[in-house]
């Protein structure tokens, strides 16, 4: 691998099916940066809890082991799975974690990757974690290593790209969509600025039953918000 390579953050993936997809790798700062703002959301619910906790004796003391052990292990697996792969640390950071074809995260990653934080945060301060990252071109710590995920950029991606068609926000899709067709799609929305606006509408308006009853232009907005919701942009 030439350092050329090593420097650049760009990840770009090309699927069987024929799409490209940039990811821009997230680094060990950004990523501490979220992983501190989060720290102090679940401080203040921990201090929270403990402030009330502290008058309702061994009802309150069940409560805070309770309460400790959802905000340490539920609190970035529920973000994750339910917010398009962004706690609000990383949301701030403008951060997702996707799989590493560029997919949403789904369950059995988000859980892998934060058990594994434990083994991460060895011997202390998330040690291990700093220097597998460092250790390969990806930035992945051990729990992303396992999961099979990565954790990237999605401010400038998705969002800009919506909004250089005059559209901000994201919808979600009307149906289930395949592998294969949130990967079209998520591709559409980073190539469309570079296609003329006629052949964008064009292949926008291909797009069966997620744009049936739009015209071209139409359907090339919805398209775009659907492309940024897939990359971690929050439902208008």
């Amino acid at each position: 691998m030439s350092a050329d390579t090593r420097l650049d953050t760009i990840r770009r993936l090309a699927t069987p099916e024929g799409c490209e997809i940039d990811l821009r790798v997230a680094g060990p700062v950004t990523r501490a940066r979220a992983w501190f703002i989060d720290f102090l959301i679940r401080l203040v619910v921990w201090l929270g809890l403990l402030l009330v906790g502290s008058k309702l004796g061994n009802l309150g003391a069940g409560m805070l082991l309770l309460g400790a052990f959802l905000l340490e292990w539920f609190y970035p697996i529920l973000f994750e799975v339910y917010r398009q792969g962004q706690t609000p640390g990383k949301k701030s950071c403008g951060l997702a974690v996707v799989h590493d074809d560029g997919r949403p995260i789904g369950w059995n990653a988000a859980v892998i990757r934060n058990t594994l934080r434990a083994v991460d945060f060895l011997p202390w301060l998330y040690a291990a974690g700093f220097v597998s990252s460092l250790l390969n071109a990806e930035g992945k710590r051990l729990g992303d290593l396992a999961a099979g995920t990565l954790v990237v950029h999605v401010a400038g991606v998705g969002r800009l790209t919506a909004g250089a068609e005059g559209e901000s926000g994201s919808e979600p899709p009307l149906l289930a969509l395949t592998r294969e067709e949130q990967l079209a799609i998520i591709e559409f929305s980073q190539r469309a600025p570079l296609l003329t606006p006629e052949r964008a509408a064009e292949l926008a308006a291909a797009a069966g039953p997620l744009t049936a009853g739009l015209d071209g232009a139409a359907a090339q907005r919805r398209l775009l918000r659907i492309g940024n919701f897939l990359l971690g942009g929050r439902a208008a």
